[in-house]
Order: structure tokens, then C-alpha cells, then sequence
């Protein structure tokens, strides 16, 4: 009899346990999760915001990079296991328009937008591209000073070149884009093309690749975001930013909530006001790009040459101009 009691009590342990495993140990079951493509700059400024405002331990951050993200909730919709999605907003607008997963917010401050969006999305930040060099990395290699991408297909520019991937970064599409925008879509295959030929095995898989490689003198140029090239400048790094004739464009992301219902939704939404209401201040300071009607920059914030694709940006877009980088990248390696 105790060996049947034992053998009962075991089963009902082991059940238990695959219960946990399964649905979780039930602490953080009440937490939102927030799902972000965000750097570790705009992580911490959403997390002060919220900490100071009553939610100190009531959510967690899953950082994520922009394609890892983006084609989870394309492939997952609203079953998806986070409540929060901050992202590039082209990726959230192919999601709805594919899953119709985000929930319509009611912040008065979405009115207030420069652009329009659609209103289940809270813009956050922009980010904007740019060169920059070492300065004296440059001079050790007699380089002129980038005035342009194009610049950077000449020869003597081979193997000083460093600049994100496409296919992993959404820093790498501020580079097509001016590009394709500038020279069509034939030549601008070529000009990617010697591109990549100078820019061999410094190919970065992150946007912020670039910059390190930059700063640490291992090439002279790079291409990635302006405002991280500005705040090494203030540093008094020997870093300079270079606005590229063919325009910095800018990519916004934002906030998004799913659609889940009950009490855990509706503590997401207010949650993304509070990142918006008391964030927005501190994340335009780290990425300088107004997205809301009344807001200003600094005058050496303000990029040069500042330009926006002719079309709204799409998961669609960018699989296109992705396959044209696939493209001039094979020829780049059949020239090797």
C-alpha cells in the first residue's frame, strides 16, 4: 500500500513539474513582455521611464535584432509570447497588414505626429545614417576625406571599408537606400558591388560593427547610424561624421501592443504611453530625429543632406532591395 501511495505521490510530482515547464512557474506570468529591437541606449531609457512611473518589476525585455524580431512576428502574429513589440515600423505594418495582431491605442499624442502612422503605432525614435572616418587612419593611408558612398567604391578605398549587412541590419538599408535612390536600381547594383569588393571581410552583421572597427583603426571609413558617430565626436574621439551626398535617410521605430485582451493588455498600453510621455525627451538626446510636431534639434544634429524613400518602406521593399544586394554581392565575389 505505502509503494502504491509513493508511486501516486511521484506520478503527481512529475505532473506537477511538466506543468511548471510547460506554462512557466507562474512569477512571471503576470509580467509584460516586452519583445525590442532597440540597442542598449534606448533599453535603458524605456526601462528608467517605466521604473520611475510604477512599474518597476512588472515586465521583462527580450532584446532581439530587427530581422530576428521582424520575422518572428511575421511568422507568429498574436501568438506571439510578448505583449509589447517595439520595432522598425515597416515591420510592424507588414505584420498587421498580414496578421492584424496590434491592438489601435487611444494616445492623444499620436495626433501629434510629423508623419502619420497608423494608430497602433507610438513612434519612439528615428535613426539616421551617415559616414564617418578616423581621421588618422586616413592620413596613415594617404585617403581623401569620403564626400560620398560612391566615393568609397574607388580603389584606393580596398579594405578601408566597413559598413552593416542588409540581410541582418536595418543600419545596412539606410545604405541601399541612398543608393538605389540616387543611381537606380541597375547602377546602383554596381556601385554595391564595388562596394563590397572594398568593403571584404569587414561586413558587419550589426549596425554598430562599423563604428568599432572605425574607432579602433582597423579601417578608415565606416557606414552606419549619424548619432553614434556624433557622440563619439563629443567625446573627443578621433572620429568625424561625413553627411554622404546621396542623403541620410532615417528609419523609425516604434511601439506596438498585441492584441491579447484583458487586464495584461491594457497595462501594455499604458506602459507604451509612459515610454513615449517620459522617454521620448531622453531618446531624442541619443538619436536626434524629430517625429513629433514641436520638437527641435541641435543645429550640428541636423543632417545635411536629409532625404525619405520616394514609397512608404515595407517588408516587401526591403526583400527587394535585399535581393538586389544578394546580387551585386555574388559578382562582387566572382571578381575576387
Amino acid at each position: 500500500m505505502k509503494l502504491k501511495i509513493m508511486l501516486v505521490l511521484g506520478a503527481l510530482v512529475c505532473l506537477a513539474l511538466l506543468c511548471l515547464s510547460y506554462f512557466g512557474l507562474g512569477s512571471s506570468t503576470d509580467k509584460v513582455i516586452i519583445a525590442t529591437n532597440a540597442d542598449e541606449e534606448a533599453i535603458a531609457v524605456m526601462k528608467e521611464s517605466l521604473n520611475q512611473h510604477g512599474y518597476k518589476g512588472q515586465y521583462i525585455i527580450q532584446p532581439q535584432g530587427t530581422s530576428e524580431l521582424g520575422g518572428k512576428i511575421m511568422a507568429e502574429g498574436s501568438n506571439i509570447e510578448a505583449d509589447i513589440i517595439t520595432e522598425a515600423s515597416y515591420y510592424l505594418k507588414s505584420a498587421q497588414d498580414q496578421n492584424h495582431m496590434f491592438v489601435p491605442m487611444k494616445n492623444k499624442t499620436q495626433h501629434n505626429t510629423i508623419d502619420k502612422y497608423p494608430n497602433y503605432i507610438t513612434p519612439l525614435l528615428g535613426n539616421t545614417g551617415s559616414l564617418f572616418i578616423n581621421k588618422k587612419a586616413l592620413e596613415k593611408h594617404d585617403l581623401d576625406v569620403p564626400h560620398s558612398i560612391k566615393d568609397l567604391t574607388k580603389p584606393e578605398y580596398k579594405g578601408q571599408v566597413s559598413m552593416p549587412n542588409v540581410m541582418e541590419s536595418s543600419t545596412g538599408w539606410l545604405v541601399l537606400q541612398g543608393i538605389l535612390n540616387e543611381y537606380g536600381e541597375k547602377e546602383g547594383q554596381d556601385v554595391i558591388k564595388k562596394l563590397l569588393i572594398n568593403v571584404g571581410p569587414h561586413l558587419e552583421d550589426g549596425g554598430s560593427g562599423p563604428l568599432q572597427k572605425v574607432e579602433s583603426g582597423e579601417v578608415a571609413v565606416g557606414v552606419g547610424l549619424r548619432a553614434q558617430a556624433i557622440e563619439q565626436e563629443k567625446k573627443g574621439n578621433i572620429i568625424k561624421h561625413i553627411d554622404p551626398k546621396e542623403g541620410n535617410f532615417s528609419l523609425v521605430e516604434g511601439a506596438a501592443v498585441v492584441k491579447k485582451g484583458g487586464e495584461k493588455q491594457k497595462k501594455a498600453e499604458k506602459m507604451v504611453e509612459v515610454i513615449q510621455k517620459y522617454g521620448r525627451k531622453d531618446l531624442m538626446k541619443q538619436y536626434p530625429v524629430t517625429l513629433y510636431k514641436g520638437e527641435h534639434i541641435a543645429k550640428d544634429q541636423q543632417p545635411e543632406y536629409p532625404k525619405k524613400w520616394k514609397d512608404p518602406l515595407t517588408v516587401d521593399l526591403l526583400q527587394k532591395h535585399q535581393d538586389i544586394f544578394n546580387a551585386a554581392k555574388k559578382e562582387a565575389e566572382n571578381e575576387k
